[in-house]
């Protein structure tokens, strides 16, 4: 199924939700991952094209320390995840972005690496930062073990015994990464040069592919390192002890502003969500196969909720919000729902809007899309986005219709005083030693002379009042010839034209702002679970928990 512009399901269109009510953060940094994530479209991709994945190199002591090579085999191609593994002192062990060392280091390397190959990115990829690859390398990573649950795992399979399985799910990680850099970062390729690759198409596949290979090499580590420690009577992992972890990843303020950046994405992100859910509540029916598969992702969801914690209060609320909410579903759904009437799934729906928390409306809304596939899963081909075609800006347009565009996308900017202490509490800038973006207390804090532009509501605001006394009819253009600051906004206020879901609705200067809620939007999209903030500006998440490994893709279900 190929992405067109209008939903091939033209009954669909009037159950969309509308950008009012969608793009606010206060609802996007609920999200749940769906089965249009990343992570989900990869798998489904691989599976169905049959890919075959094996380890030619596995040159690693009983302390961890050495490099393996994991080759994954499309129709077209193979990529090849090269593993580090180092022998790391405890006091340098760091979460933060500013680390030096890691317990592992990694590089997705197009192709299959020679002996030449190895030694080059053994001599950078440690380095991180410091080192340099090139446009063989797509992905450049990195990963710390997760210490206590690490070596209980070892010491345990090294006796003979499985670990336990409540403290195994307590972490649900072995390894959590740092950083997962793509997109010609330290010379690695550049996005444009493998945009065109269907396999690398969907956003993000290149990172979702390495830190999926990560989860294979983190279990072979615990299990290599248990062999060589206990000999004969070692075991491997339990399979469905293996299938509960993920890997782990703390993600800080650096991926925040690129929700903003790229508003053409996150429009087809977003809209793409919100078609699908459009056209499970337009189905007329629900057969009994839907309604049996809407079961068993309930009762997972239920299950993901009690296992999922977080000391964090704000997050702590809401998953008091999410398990009351679903418990509230389930018994909805045994007692009062019709699953036979008319539009049955619509009818769940807005009785989920009325009578759940709406972190719970968005877990249901991720719980509505799983039985319908045949509908959904064509939307991944929606997520993409040539960003360059919409760069240029309509000068002849006039003023008038460009009042007209700002007060129906952005009236939520033009009602705040950005005078105020509190609209302009913040500001965005880039560290000096890591050159990623950071968010400063502007009245508090120095630095607000090199502020980043992603003050978006504001600069709003001034667009609208620099339009007030325009003459109607007159040509954009002529504004901008006099007040040529005006053009990045200009541009945005056109792009949501056609792409009404581009924007988040809110003051990202304003003193209430949550930036891990910004976080999860994104992180949700790419398959994230866990959500666990450790302050208001980093979180710690779990990819591809619950999912097959190499060895078990091919005879997965329910992808």
């Amino acid at each position: 199924m190929t992405c067109a512009p209008l939903s091939p399901m033209p009954q669909a269109a009037r159950y969309r939700r509308t950008p009012a009510d969608v793009m606010h953060l206060s609802r996007l940094g609920l999200s749940h991952p769906t089965r249009l994530s990343f992570l989900r479209i990869l798998l489904r991709r691989m599976q169905a094209e049959n890919w075959q994945f094996d380890r030619p190199v596995f040159d690693v002591d009983a302390r961890g320390v050495g490099r393996a090579v994991y080759c994954a085999k499309g129709p077209d191609r193979t990529y090849s995840l090269v593993a580090f593994g180092h022998d790391l002192p405890a006091g340098m062990r760091s979460d933060r972005v500013i680390a030096t060392a890691w317990d592992a280091t990694f590089a997705l390397f197009d192709g299959v690496p020679d002996a030449a190959d190895l030694d080059r990115l053994a001599a950078n990829v440690p380095a991180q930062e410091a080192g340099r690859v090139t446009s063989k390398e797509l992905t450049l990573s990195r990963a710390n073990r997760s210490v206590r649950l690490f070596d209980q795992v070892v010491e345990a399979l090294s006796k003979g015994a499985q670990p336990d399985a409540k403290i195994l799910a307590a972490t649900g990680y072995l390894m959590r990464t740092t950083a997962v850099y793509g997109s010609g970062k330290f010379g690695a390729a550049s996005h444009d040069s493998i945009a065109t690759r269907p396999e690398l198409a969907t956003p993000f596949q290149a990172e979702m592919l390495t830190v999926w290979l990560v989860r294979a090499f983190t279990v072979d580590l615990v299990e290599h390192m248990a062999r060589l420690r206990g000999g004969d009577i070692a075991v491997p992992l339990a399979p469905a002890l293996r299938r509960r972890l993920g890997v782990g990843n703390s993600t800080g303020l650096g991926m925040a502003p690129f929700l903003v950046r790229h508003p053409i994405l996150l429009n087809n992100w977003v809209m793409a969500r919100e078609e699908a859910l459009a056209r499970v509540r337009s189905l007329p029916v629900a057969s009994a196969a839907e309604t049996a598969c809407f079961h068993t992702a309930l009762a997972s969801a239920q299950d993901n909720a009690n296992k999922w914690a977080s000391s964090h209060p704000v997050q702590m609320t809401r998953l008091t919000d999410l398990r009351s909410g679903l418990a509230k579903l389930a018994t909805h759904i045994e007692q009062d729902w019709n699953k036979d009437g008319t539009h049955p799934w619509n009818a769940l729906w807005l009785w989920g809007e009325d009578h759940l928390p709406i972190e719970a409306q968005e877990a249901l809304l991720a719980l509505l899309l799983e039985p319908q596939g045949s509908i959904v899963d064509g939307l991944a081909n929606c997520l993409t986005a040539d960003e360059a075609n919409s760069f240029a800006i309509d000068g002849a347009m006039s003023v008038e219709n460009m009042r007209s565009i700002l007060a129906e996308n952005y009236g939520w900017a033009l009602a705040c005083d950005y005078t105020t202490r509190d609209e302009c509490a913040r500001f965005w800038y880039v560290s000096e030693d890591k050159l990623e973006p950071r968010l400063g207390e502007r009245f508090d804090e120095d630095g607000a002379d090199r502020e980043l532009p992603l003050d978006i509501a504001r600069r709003a605001a001034a667009f609208g009042a620099a339009l007030q006394d325009r003459p109607a009819q007159e040509p954009i253009a002529h504004l901008l010839l006099e007040q040529p600051t005006h053009r990045p906004i200009l541009r945005r206020v056109q792009i949501t034209r056609k792409r009404p879901f581009a924007e988040i609705r809110n003051n990202l200067l304003s003193a209430d702002l949550l930036p891990i809620d910004m976080l999860r939007c994104k992180l949700a999209f790419f398959g994230a679970s866990r959500f666990d903030p450790r302050s208001d500006r980093w979180v710690r998440i779990s990819l591809f928990q619950d999912c097959p490994f190499p060895d078990e893709l091919a005879s997965e279900t329910g992808l």
